[in-house]
């Protein structure tokens, strides 16, 4: 797996040392748009295979999935949805 990892650069993003290990106890939230600079940096690097900045943000969020961590307040896989639903498609342009 290419450095940096993609979880390292989210919790730089969140500015926190660590995330919580459990759902219960998870509550970091990162604003999408901090997720779609960890998705720039990560495609500079040419380490994600998205084709457009909406898709790379959608596999660092991925990562979010396992870490717990919520974008915008809605867990990740239902963040997924909204942005698989284009409800959040002004913000990538």
């Amino acid at each position: 797996m290419p450095k940096p990892w993609t979880s390292k650069l989210i919790i730089k993003a969140l500015g926190v040392k660590k995330c919580n290990g459990s759902v219960e106890a998870a509550v970091e939230d990162l604003p999408l748009e901090k997720a779609m600079e960890v998705a720039q940096e990560k495609h500079g690097l040419g380490h994600l295979t998205g084709a457009d900045l909406k898709a790379q943000t959608k596999e660092v969020i991925g990562t979010c999935v396992s870490m717990r961590v919520k974008i915008d307040g809605h867990w990740a896989n239902d963040a997924l949805a909204i942005i698989n639903k284009g409800e959040w498609d002004e913000r990538f342009n």
